[in-house]
């Protein structure tokens, strides 16, 4: 196996991995100079173990987030949909942080708003404790269900990076994808709508008049959440796009006739 950078990124490059000069920097940092643990770690990742499970984090908005093995790792796509969150925060606000995963979008809120409250939730065992490591108020289950209630209508942000791919899309993810990472931190069911509705119907309940929900999605899911958009009374619907004009996400604000559960 090499061990200089130049034919570590050669081989990565052509294994399919589309940074591989920057991964083999990361694989040669993690290893320190020791050849036989860079040999283990390269044939991981060639294996198409993820990288941050690697080498144990990903940078994500400028910081650090440790990622545990069994932990969604974080995507630079959702980025953007974090700092959007940030500028919607008020400086002593209240936010929500939904299926946190290793808890990057909570983490970043908590760091741009160091005085504002910010608690987050996921479904995984492994996800909550590699989230608490992060310094994230996190809490075990299933969307808003384990957060305190006294958060009822006094939230200003709500966001949440929740699985959206429609079931039989599943097969076109990257190669290896789900032979690590778990089908529920990607299945939005046969749409890939249904967990996004549940938390659209849900949300108004914490968030107060005026807050802010956030939420990536793709495709042409923005037009299909329309109706419910509507019917839930969110106004100002803001359809988050990226470089390439694809749909990466959006912000919608609970208006006047917003329903509560």
């Amino acid at each position: 196996m090499p061990n200089d950078l130049r034919s570590l990124a050669s081989l990565l490059t052509g294994a399919g991995f589309v940074a591989g000069r920057e991964e083999a920097e990361e694989l040669l940092a993690c290893a320190a100079g020791n050849n036989r643990l860079l040999d283990s770690l390269v044939r991981r990742r060639l294996s198409g173990e993820p990288l941050a499970w690697i080498t144990g984090s990903v940078t994500f908005c400028d910081s650090e987030i440790r990622v545990d093995p069994g932990v969604y790792v974080p995507r630079w796509q959702s980025e953007p949909l974090a700092r959007r969150a940030v500028e919607r925060l008020p400086a002593s606000g209240a936010a929500i942080d939904l299926c946190t995963g290793a808890g990057a979008i909570a983490k970043t809120l908590r760091k741009e708003r160091p005085g504002a409250q910010v608690v987050a939730s996921d479904i995984s065992e492994l996800a909550v404790a590699c989230a608490a490591a992060n310094g994230v108020e996190v809490y075990r289950g299933d969307l808003f269900s384990p957060l305190p209630s006294k958060l009822e209508g006094s939230v200003d942000v709500v966001v949440g990076a929740v699985p959206y791919v429609p079931t039989l899309a599943l097969a076109l993810l990257p190669h290896g994808t789900l032979a690590f990472e778990s089908p529920l931190s990607y299945d939005g069911g046969i749409d890939g709508t249904e967990i996004l509705r549940r938390v659209l119907t849900d949300s108004p309940r914490f968030l107060r008049r005026g807050g802010a929900l956030l939420l990536e999605l793709g495709g042409e899911q923005a037009d299909l959440l329309g109706d419910d958009l509507a019917r839930l009374g969110y106004v100002d619907v803001i359809v988050l796009v990226d470089e390439d004009d694809d749909v990466r996400g959006i912000e919608v604000t609970v208006g006047e006739k917003a329903l509560r559960g």
